[in-house]
């Protein structure tokens, strides 16, 4: 087959892609099927995004009144008022029918793209704003559903860690692969034909849902009982999360803050002084910091699911170390190079944490609460991004403060990590011995 022709080339890359995704035993166990339903997720993803990129729901330019850009970061979290105390519990309590729900969210998201595209062909931008917002609640129930399916269909040779960075990864690459395509749909045909095309690919997506394995929505007798008896709002607190798993959410939510607050400080930053080094434009500059963001995560991603699952507490924490050390770093030796640094290095930590995060929940929190834990920590990791911004907006444009804030935010994160790990060893070491 000839590689230098398109066609060949993305059928050779089909086939990689999905006999990787069949490796150590996933194609057996139906990993594989749950790994390309998610490939097909962010490619529709992907495609939204291309449409959406010159409407009015992404069209906040940095230069504008910081007012304004509060709002937008304000305004990206009222979906997630429900994620937490509705959308977690709903889907908990439809553990026999998950692979209708992950479907149902791919067919609302394919609805909502419809809609979304007549209202751009219709030049009624404001209608997006709630189409918007209901598909990105669709897309976090979406995560959620996805997440908590995870261990049922784990292969005995991967380890949580490992599956979860296939997925994300698959989920990267077709998204890259799609964006190209939209761009170019978009700039024959108009930005209302990728959304109907995204349409298409959600639907697809909904599709491959069904040929998961039936023991995905299969619930064991005595949960069902159990199941029976529970009230329709399941309490999330400490005692439904374990010890561990709060460590790890603090370790994500604070690189999660740490990421808000660097993207929005930084546009602003080199805005103001029209660019850094040899880099005149602030606009080619801010471009050249995303774009290593961009790979940080994709490394970050990759190098987490080369990580053994044992060691996914350790994640969270050693990437708020390696992160909160390239921001002293950023703000010791201002430049290209060391902001590059900070973008790649935070990326790589918050796709690390977020992987050690997701593999602590799936492994260690109770299957009847799992979603609920799942659209919690969502929730709390979008709040954290929001509450990061707004410092980033509030911040003087000083590099010197700006970064040595985000160090400091760093600093504060690690000691309360590790303070968590120290208490959640004693209280595992206790607890050996009450047993022993």
């Amino acid at each position: 087959m000839d590689l230098t022709h398109p066609a060949g080339f993305a059928r050779a890359a089909a086939r990689r892609m999905r006999t990787a995704a069949r490796a150590h035993g996933a194609g057996e166990t139906g990993l594989s099927q749950l790994i390309e339903v998610h490939a097909v997720s962010g490619a529709a993803d992907a495609l939204v995004a291309v449409a959406l990129a010159g409407s009015l729901f992404f069209s906040v330019p940095i230069g504008e009144a910081r007012s304004r850009v509060a709002l937008y970061l304000v305004i990206t979290m009222a979906p997630f008022a429900l994620l937490a105390p509705v959308v977690g519990p709903l889907l908990d309590r439809v553990r026999h029918g998950r692979r209708l729900a992950i479907a149902a969210t791919l067919v609302g998201r394919g609805v909502l793209a419809l809609a979304m595209a007549r209202a751009l062909a219709g030049s009624d931008p404001l209608a997006l704003y709630p189409e918007a917002f209901g598909l990105l609640l669709c897309s976090k129930a979406y995560g959620v559903a996805r997440s908590a399916v995870v261990p049922r269909l784990l292969p005995t040779g991967i380890s949580l860690v490992r599956a979860n960075s296939r997925l994300v990864l698959a989920g990267l690459l077709l998204a890259a692969a799609a964006a190209p395509i939209g761009g170019l749909v978009a700039a024959v045909a108009g930005p209302e034909w990728t959304l109907r095309l995204a349409t298409a690919v959600f639907f697809v997506g909904a599709a491959l849902t069904f040929g998961l394995p039936a023991h995905v929505d299969s619930i064991e007798r005595h949960e069902r009982l159990s199941s029976d008896r529970r009230r329709w709002r399941l309490p999330i607190g400490r005692q439904n999360l374990g010890p561990r798993v709060i460590v790890a959410l603090i370790g994500a939510c604070s690189l999660r803050a740490l990421n808000g607050l660097l993207t929005i400080f930084l546009a602003f930053l080199l805005r103001d002084r029209g660019g850094v080094g040899v880099i005149g434009s602030s606009n080619v500059a801010l471009g050249v910091v995303i774009a290593a963001a961009a790979v940080g995560g994709l490394l970050g991603t990759a190098l987490g699911g080369r990580l053994q699952g044992r060691a996914s507490l350790a994640l969270p924490v050693g990437s708020v170390l390696v992160s909160t050390a390239a921001c002293l770093l950023g703000a010791l030796f201002y430049g290209l190079p060391t902001l590059l640094l900070v973008a790649l290095t935070v990326a790589a930590g918050q796709a690390v944490s977020k992987l050690g995060l997701d593999s602590l929940v799936q492994r260690e929190v109770a299957e009847r609460v799992r979603s609920s834990a799942f659209s919690l920590s969502e929730s709390l990791l979008q709040l954290a991004w929001v509450l990061g911004g707004i410092v980033g907006i509030v911040l003087p444009l000083s590099h010197r403060l700006g970064l040595g804030v985000a160090t400091g935010l760093g600093v504060a994160a690690l000691a309360w990590c590790l303070r968590g790990a120290r208490s959640t060893r004693v209280q595992l070491g206790m607890s050996a011995q009450a047993l022993g």
